[in-house]
Parts: C-alpha cells; sequence; structure tokens
C-alpha cells in the first residue's frame, strides 16, 4: 500500500494537453489529428483554471454534424464541465478508491483554487500500488533469494 504521505500529485500525469478557451474548434481538431493518443482535451481559462474538457466525439457532435464552421465556434462553446475532480492534496489510496467506486479512468486534477495541474490515471495508480507491495516471502526485487550465489 502507499504511505500515508503519497498524495495525487505525487502520482499523477503533469500538464496534460489543454488549450485556451477562446481556442477554436479547428484548433482542437488539429489538437487531435496531430496526437492519434489523445482523447480529451482540457480546456482552460486564462489563469489556468479548468472550465472543461472536449472530446473527438464532442467536436463531431457540436461542431462538424451541427454544420457549424469550426473556425469559428470556441471551445469555452462546446467545453462539457468535468463530472469529477480530484484534489491534488487528496491521499493516493483514497483517490484510488474513488476511482473504482465510480468506475473512472481519468480524472483531471486540480489545485484547491481549481487551477488544473495534471491527470490521474487508474491505470498509472494501480500500477503503483502493485510495485508497492511485495509478495509475502519474498525479497524486493534485484535482491538474491536466500541460499542463492552470487556472483
Amino acid at each position: 500500500m502507499p504511505t500515508m504521505s503519497e498524495t495525487v500529485r505525487d502520482a499523477m500525469v503533469p500538464e496534460p494537453t489543454t488549450l485556451a478557451a477562446e481556442a477554436n474548434a479547428q484548433e482542437l481538431g488539429r489538437c487531435f489529428a496531430d496526437n492519434d493518443d489523445v482523447r480529451a482535451i482540457f480546456v482552460t481559462e486564462d489563469d489556468g483554471r479548468l472550465l472543461g474538457v472536449v472530446t473527438r466525439k464532442t467536436l463531431v457532435r457540436e461542431v462538424v454534424a451541427a454544420g457549424l464552421d469550426p473556425g469559428t465556434v470556441t471551445l469555452r462553446a462546446i467545453a462539457e464541465p468535468p463530472n469529477f475532480t480530484l484534489d491534488a492534496g487528496l491521499e493516493l489510496e483514497g483517490a484510488f478508491r474513488f476511482l473504482e467506486e465510480e468506475d473512472l479512468e481519468r480524472v483531471p486534477v486540480v489545485e484547491q483554487d481549481g487551477r488544473l495541474v495534471g491527470v490521474l490515471s487508474r491505470a498509472v495508480v494501480q500500477r503503483r500500488l502493485a510495485e508497492d507491495e511485495q509478495p509475502e516471502g519474498e525479497p524486493p526485487e534485484g535482491e538474491p533469494q536466500p541460499g542463492s550465489l552470487v556472483l
């Protein structure tokens, strides 16, 4: 299990992909086109506070399918407020339980003032927790087994 001092900040992916609220849907489309692995982009105010999130699906539904001009639609107009956020100082074990209970894969991480500082991924936390747990009776990785010959 993680130590009591481990927080969401310790396990989050810092500096997620963001665009400003006043950026347009065409810029968003370019971001998605240039980054096949990116499924969602966070939209922030000028001061870094999280406004919402836009996905590829949001872009298609709100702009393309609606026949709007992507050069004139701002992300402020189509960003969806996040369903959940996590405080960067929250204990990591509690955050993991929350992700499990809500069946969430990724959640934006914010400071108390609402500034976006990262993303917490359930898969990353699971790996981190697994690394912290050593099987009973086995020495830590890299240490010799009792009675083994070390050359």
